[in-house]
């Protein structure tokens, strides 16, 4: 991969928060400007008071929002403003002074962008890139315009906030090297994952021919025997890991097994194939008491392909205590609870802009941490229920690619190779996944290196020898 350097804000500090209220300092001139004026036409309204408008919220939002990972998007404001400023250029009676302007801006655009996504080693040139100009503006510029009326000077205080927001968001800026391997976030890449630009063309073109994860659906019907994991469960438990048991043997074997083939945790999402690295979410429904009364909610755990099964169980469990000795409803009940008391018809309409969202990847970090639509595997267990499992289908809506369900166990008798019969435990295992994300012979192995583990599972005790990274 591409060696580049991240530039973040680690903290918002006196510097970002400057940067953020001298923007929004200029759009608020720019506005009481456009109050005053009169006879504003359509084109003029667009280009000089809604442009520069949008490119003010624009930045402030991404800085407070993106700033500590992924302040690369804080160049798209900038070049809506680089938009707003090459326009009212081309009004300036002087061709020298307007193409000076539209070089100067395009300057400030290339340089901005080229230094917060990672391609420039120093963001020290964007220093007097904005400084220069501010100072150029104040004691040459506006030395000319003493005596304007207080109206006309709006729109130049404006354009200073704007120099000065960008100066300051400049400074406070650090830059962060980037370890080897560490994937480097960029333009395309969502909150929660990382696209794939590598894939052959076959994986790059089937989101676009099967389009939902309804009808990309395949149907894996498994049987685990048992024999080595009752011993393993055995032996956890009575080393003080009381409620250990069959899940999370294989929540911790499931993370191991995506250590080893990655593949397993990318998603699609806007027709594009995205992944999630290191960082793999687990979703489960569990009732609070187990009654048919009892209400649903639903729990996400982030697991990393490092962790062991000790950790698993620590952080399962965790979670579990949380939700259930809690009095008050969970994140994911009261984001439930603030959906119904939408009316049913604007709920519909506010759904599908939910949707419309999380196509393009604009769903704020938050809402897909809370959303049982978004993640890594969503499992089930029919075993509690004393049911075999079931085929769940994927949902449309959010990104999990994985759907696992787990039932009972039940005994067998087998015959061996000498005649004799034997009496084997099975717990059967169903799995329902995105046929786009990658092929079959991908999930073959998946599957049988998760038997390898499950028929030892004492090497779910050690972290992984290797961790292997997706494509790029």
């Amino acid at each position: 991969m591409e060696k580049r350097t991240v530039y973040w804000l680690p903290r918002i500090g006196p510097l970002a928060v400057l940067s953020a209220l001298s923007m929004a300092c200029s759009g608020v001139l720019r506005v009481v400007w456009a109050c005053g004026e009169a006879g504003l036409t359509g084109g003029f309204f667009w280009t000089q008071i809604v442009l520069p408008l949008l490119a003010n919220v624009t930045f402030i939002i991404i800085l407070f929002r993106d700033g500590r990972d992924r302040l690369y998007r804080s160049a798209i404001p900038v070049w809506l403003g680089c938009v707003f400023f090459a326009l009212k250029a081309l009004t300036f009676p002087s061709l020298v002074h307007t193409v000076l302007c539209l070089c100067l801006y395009a300057m400030v655009a290339a340089l901005y962008t080229a230094t917060v996504m990672g391609r420039v080693p120093t963001q020290k040139l964007l220093w007097p890139l904005f400084g220069l100009p501010m100072l150029y503006h104040i004691f040459v510029e506006d030395v000319q315009k003493l005596g304007w009326p207080l109206h006309d000077w709006l729109p130049e205080l404006s354009v200073l906030c704007c120099m000065a927001a960008l100066l300051c968001v400049s400074l406070a800026m650090k830059k962060r090297p980037v370890a080897e391997g560490e994937p480097v976030r960029r333009f395309g890449d969502r909150n929660d994952g990382r696209r794939l630009r590598s894939l052959s063309p076959i994986f790059a073109v089937s989101p676009y021919i099967m389009k939902t994860r309804n009808t990309s659906q395949n149907f894996i019907e498994d049987h685990i025997e048992v024999t080595e994991m009752e011993r393993y469960i055995v032996e956890k438990r009575r080393s003080g890991m009381k409620s250990f048991g069959v899940l999370h043997v294989l929540l911790a074997a499931y993370v191991r097994v995506c250590a080893r083939y990655p593949g397993l945790n990318r998603f699609i999402a806007g027709q594009k194939i995205f992944t999630r690295d290191r960082e793999i979410e687990v979703n489960m429904t569990i009732k609070k008491e187990m009654s048919t009364d009892s209400p649903d909610t639903v729990i996400k755990v982030a697991f990393d392909p490092a962790d062991t099964a000790d950790v698993v169980y620590e952080r399962f469990n965790a979670k579990v205590r949380e939700v259930k000795d809690a009095p008050a409803d969970t994140g994911f009940d009261k984001l439930a609870g603030a959906f119904n008391l939408i009316p049913g018809l604007l709920l519909k309409f506010f759904v599908f802009l939910l949707q419309v969202m999380d196509y393009f990847g604009l769903l704020p970090r938050f809402l897909t941490k809370l959303s049982p639509f978004h993640g890594s595997l969503y499992i089930t267990s029919m075993a509690s229920l004393g049911i075999p499992p079931i085929y769940h289908h994927l949902y449309d809506f959010g990104n999990v690619p994985v759907f696992c369900s787990f039932g009972k166990k039940r005994r067998v008798y087998e015959a061996k190779r000498d005649g004799t019969v034997v009496l084997r435990k099975y717990i059967d295992c169903n799995f329902v996944t995105d046929e786009r994300i990658v092929d079959g012979f991908y999930y073959a192995s998946a599957v049988r290196y998760l038997h390898n583990l499950l028929s030892d599972p004492w090497q779910l005790d050690q972290p992984p020898e290797e961790i292997l990274r997706d494509q790029a």
